[in-house]
Parts: C-alpha cells; sequence; structure tokens
C-alpha cells in the first residue's frame, strides 16, 4: 500500500503528545518494510480555506504551525486522491479532528479529513463521502465543518463495550454507500493507549470492513492518522489498519 509520508513530520512542532519525539519513527520502524512512502507536499492555501476561516489561518500562521499543518492537510489530500484508485494510507500530524472552520483544541490545528474530502468534492471526483472517525475522543472539528453538508456521512463509534463497539462499525460500514470513506485513524482507544478498549485484530478487522464497504460500492477508502500515544504499540496498530484495507 502507498502510505503517504514526509521527514517533516519527525519534528517536534510543539510539547504535546500529538508531536512528541519517536512517535512517527515508531510507526515508520514498524509499516517501512511493508508499504511504498509517498512524499507528502503542502495543501494550497485554497484548499484550507475550503474549510477555515481566514482568521483562523492566520492564527496557525502567528503560532508558527502553518508549514506543518499544511504538509499534513496535503497529505491527506494525497491519501484521499490516491485512495480513489487503491487503498491509502496518511502517515501525517498534527492531526485534524479537532480542528472547527475557526478554531481548533487537542493537538490540531487544521482539519485533514474536511480539507482532504472537500478537495475530492470540489473537483468533482465525488458525489457522496462517508467519514468513519474511531479515535477515542469525537471528531467535533469535522462535524462543525461538514456536518450540514448533505453530501458527507459521518460515524463516531461510541460504545464502552469492545464487542458493542465493533458491531457498531460493521452496521454501520453495511449500511454505507458512499464514492469515498474516509477514516480518521486515531489509535488512542487501543487496550494499551488512552482508551484501554481495542485489541490490535479489531483495526485489522475494521479496516477490512472499510475495504469491504468501497469494493461493494465501486468507490474508494484512505485513512489519515489521528491520535496514538503508545509508542509501544502505535506501529502496529497501524499495519494492522493497512493490513485489513489491503484485503480484497
Amino acid at each position: 500500500m502507498k502510505v503517504v509520508f514526509h521527514e517533516d513530520f519527525y519534528r517536534v512542532y510543539t510539547s504535546d503528545p500529538a508531536a512528541e519525539s519517536g512517535r512517527m519513527e515508531a510507526v515508520v520502524d514498524v509499516i517501512g518494510p511493508h508499504v511504498q512512502f509517498v512524499a507528502a507536499e503542502p495543501a494550497s492555501e485554497d484548499d484550507i480555506r475550503a474549510a477555515h476561516t481566514e482568521g483562523h489561518i492566520r492564527r496557525v500562521k502567528d503560532r508558527g504551525l502553518h508549514e506543518i499543518a499544511s504538509l499534513a492537510a496535503g497529505g491527506a489530500i494525497q491519501a484521499a486522491v490516491t485512495g480513489l484508485v487503491e487503498p491509502c494510507f496518511g502517515l501525517i500530524r498534527p492531526p485534524g479532528h479537532h480542528a472547527s472552520s475557526d478554531s481548533s483544541w487537542g493537538f490540531c490545528y487544521y482539519n485533514n479529513m474536511a480539507i482532504a474530502i472537500e478537495h475530492l468534492k470540489r473537483l468533482g471526483r465525488i458525489n457522496t463521502a462517508c467519514i468513519l472517525d474511531f479515535d477515542l475522543h469525537f471528531g467535533d472539528g469535522t462535524v462543525n465543518i461538514l456536518g450540514r453538508k448533505d453530501y458527507v456521512t459521518i460515524f463516531n463509534p461510541d460504545r464502552g463495550d469492545r464487542n458493542a463497539y465493533l458491531k457498531q462499525v460493521f452496521n454501520e460500514m453495511e449500511r454505507c454507500s458512499a464514492d469515498m470513506i474516509g477514516i480518521s485513524a486515531g489509535f488512542d482507544n487501543h487496550e494499551q493507549d488512552w482508551g484501554g478498549l481495542l485489541a490490535t485484530d479489531d483495526y485489522r478487522e475494521m479496516g477490512r470492513a472499510v475495504r469491504q464497504a468501497s469494493l461493494r460500492n465501486g468507490g474508494g477508502c484512505f485513512a489519515i492518522l489521528e491520535g496514538g500515544y503508545n509508542h509501544r504499540v502505535l506501529g502496529h496498530n497501524v499495519l494492522a489498519l493497512i493490513e485489513g484495507l489491503s484485503e480484497g
């Protein structure tokens, strides 16, 4: 599978856990032998403006974070465009699903998923999209930007029981009929991460369900990194998702 990445994502750009030293290395070390890396390119300001206000963009620039945040957004666009043809993973940071149109929190600055989906829609590459956000935390920014758009369905599973959680995801994928399925792939709900719920193999099974839905729909799929903070397991969880998406 192609994985969109850039060595600049190794940079420690803030003091938060998403920017921590060694986090991206932990993923690359595990998935490297199994994937083809593609260099990320920055998103254009026009693409960023499709999801964010001028004021928000100016505030991100004032904090000195525009360069790395626009690179992450551009990597998400590349993953989405590749996902039209074959499954793709965007190994990017900063994450994005807590970035609303005019504000952000939770280690996010630009909403990578919203920017990528809007890019596809504005260019006429898709008519409908479904977003599966299985991060531990609710993707409020994505809902803020895309939730009122009638071409997008956003699903944040929320069950506290592992089996019920997975059943909820599988049922949603069985109902999905979108041209594109995007995964906001936060791995912080892993049993050895903050959420303490999911096993590594669960990410493989969710990836497989997404891939099966995309094949049934005759559409595409892609995933981008959101949360996940235990470096000992993060790479293995990412690899499991990639393996699931690669099937079919």
